[in-house]
């Protein structure tokens, strides 16, 4: 039985997410994701301009007359949603924690799929893998993803993204779109996400809060570790206290976006103080253009 609050949040958010489908996201997904390839579907006439290669050479000369194969995108895909929930994800300075925007951006991506007949699938991790449902069609199914997403009770707060991409590499044979979800506090992942990359269309949503990079000055401040449970005192009110901490966290970030770049893995930045619907769109317009 799922509680009221949160049947209430599912229900919002479909509500949501299926009026951005049905308005632009759904036509821009199509574009962004390409097809598995082309496959044959008849053939016809010869026209002028039809590529000489397309010919079918034995149905022109079993019928005396030139004809050209046809063919048409291999439509169907797969799409996982591979999302962190480790302890980081339960943070968020401005209304939202990263899990709700993660949700939000799985959600949008979700109905975006179903409408176009694709297959979804969800992996939650975190130093383990919490949960993985196989790819499948349907609004229920879809349904089923989000109540996950939200609900879900994680047996571990830390984060272990290699073994979470190794089980990528396990369970999905076929090329697929896997949407990694995270806010890649980790290390020593760049060999298993190169590994996705190359199998698969790996994109990264980069998951960000301003308090994370930026500490108010407030005085002595206590600043606990969500994955480990560890905590320290900082004095807020020393600006190389504030100089220092920001630069680490400058530090920490730029080496994801430089880890995702050499892995040829396309990156999306959500922060939690901004809707994550302007992100999604400015990507899957960059993904039409390029």
């Amino acid at each position: 039985m799922i509680p009221k609050e949160l049947f209430k949040k599912i229900r919002r958010l479909e509500i949501r997410t299926k009026g951005l489908v049905s308005n632009s996201f759904g036509g821009e997904y199509h574009s962004a994701f390409k097809g598995q390839g082309m496959e044959f579907a008849e053939v016809r006439p010869y026209q002028f301009g039809d590529p000489i290669k397309n010919i079918d050479w034995n149905v022109s000369a079993r019928y005396g007359d030139t004809f050209v194969k046809i063919f048409e995108e291999e439509r169907e895909q797969t799409v996982l949603l591979a999302v962190d929930i480790s302890g980081s994800g339960d943070f968020g300075s401005s209304g939202k924690f990263k899990r709700e925007i993660a949700a939000e951006i799985c959600g949008i991506v979700a109905f975006s799929a179903i409408q176009n007949n694709d297959k979804v699938g969800l992996l939650l991790f975190s130093d383990q893998i919490e949960l993985f449902v196989p790819p499948k069609k349907g609004r229920r199914h879809v349904l089923r993803l989000i109540r996950d997403l939200y609900a879900h009770d994680r047996s571990s707060t830390r984060t272990d993204l290699s073994l979470a991409l190794v089980h990528i590499l396990r369970v999905l044979k076929r090329r697929s779109v896997v949407l990694l979800v995270s806010d890649f506090m980790d290390d020593n992942y760049e060999a298993e996400l190169r590994a996705v990359s190359r199998r698969h269309d790996c994109v990264g949503v980069h998951l960000l809060d301003p308090r994370e990079v930026e500490l108010p000055r407030v005085g002595l401040l206590e600043l606990t570790d969500a994955e480990t449970g560890e905590s320290i005192f900082v004095d807020t009110s020393i600006d190389s206290v504030r100089s220092i901490f920001a630069k680490n966290a400058r530090a920490k970030q730029s080496d994801v976006v430089a880890t995702l770049l050499r892995t040829r893995v396309d990156r999306i930045a959500v922060h939690t103080h901004e809707d994550c619907v302007q992100p999604l769109m400015q990507f899957f317009r960059y993904r039409n253009k390029r």
